[in-house]
């Protein structure tokens, strides 16, 4: 037996519909400690070699998904303890652009 690949976080649940926000906030997001077990988890199956090529490519491409979505998160981080810590008074954090 196989392992599956877990879908992508940021393939939609359902279809969106017309008049309807078309980016709601899931309800509970899963967190970077949860994407990081993941990627754990996706690192071990790799590393047993049990995958097709194209399951391997597809455990792959998560991977790297969700490595980005774990240094992203880290980045927000490291940005509000800079904010936190510096010495200017009622600074606060902004929303930060990796890009």
């Amino acid at each position: 037996m196989t392992p599956a690949v877990p879908a992508s976080p940021d393939a939609p649940a359902q279809a969106p519909r017309k008049g309807r926000n078309r980016n709601p906030a899931p309800v509970d997001a899963p967190s970077f400690e949860d994407h990081l077990a993941e990627l754990e988890a996706l690192v071990d199956t790799l590393e047993r070699g049990d995958l097709s090529l194209e399951q391997s490519l597809a455990a792959f491409e998560r991977g790297v998904l969700l490595t980005r979505t774990c240094q992203k998160s880290l980045d927000a981080a490291e940005q509000k303890v800079r904010i936190l810590t510096s010495a200017t008074e009622g600074a606060e954090p902004e929303p930060f652009s990796h890009e």
